[in-house]
């Protein structure tokens, strides 16, 4: 089976890009954003979706979005916006109903991925979006080969064309931790879900 440079399929995406297409990107967390936005504002519009129904409690939630806010703020770049959206966890759980024991990284996390990368691609559609793309892949912990595929798929279910990506390599997380602590982030102990958390 053929292993893909996802990362070098991303630069062959820019290299061939005209003028500033409009991204909306789906972002996890602040940390995981840092690298993400740093690598694409110089190519792209970009807006950051925060979508995550994964992650509990609500307290968690509601800290890391205004982690998300914050970077965005102090990053200051007139080619970035925010677009929130409303905190429903019972979408996330209803999904992964019966995956609830899955190992961190296994059936449940292809489906949270699907959920989360499934809005951003539907939002993208319906807003006029050039692209949608995730920084999921940003995370050593991260599967990016199940990412990309979900991507691949929802850009055909869509029409929206896909930004494929593994944003750790070159370095990507380490940069981003060095962003993180730069910025002061708060950098989470776990991905979101209480499932994997246990």
């Amino acid at each position: 089976m053929e292993v893909v440079n996802y990362h070098n399929k991303m630069l062959d995406i820019i290299s061939g890009l005209e003028g500033r297409p409009r991204i909306l990107l789906h972002s996890c967390c602040g940390p995981c954003s840092t690298t993400v936005l740093t690598l694409l504002v110089q190519h792209f519009d970009i807006t950051v979706l925060y979508y995550n129904p994964n992650i509990e409690p609500v307290e968690e939630y509601m800290h890391r979005k205004e982690e998300q806010i914050r970077f965005i703020k102090e990053f200051n770049n007139e080619h970035i916006k925010f677009l929130d959206c409303d905190y429903v966890n019972q979408d996330f759980r209803d999904k992964v109903k019966g995956l609830e024991q899955e190992k961190e990284g296994g059936a449940r996390c292809a489906v949270c991925f699907r959920l989360r990368m499934g809005k951003t691609a539907e939002l993208a559609k319906e807003l006029g979006f050039d692209y949608f793309g995730t920084t999921l892949t940003v995370s050593p912990h991260k599967n990016s080969a199940i990412i990309n595929q979900i991507g691949a798929l929802l850009e055909k279910e869509y029409g929206v064309k896909y930004l494929y990506s593994d944003f750790k390599k070159k370095d990507g997380y380490k940069i981003s931790i060095e962003l993180s602590k730069e910025y002061h982030l708060y950098r989470q102990d776990y991905c979101g879900c209480l499932f994997g958390r246990n």
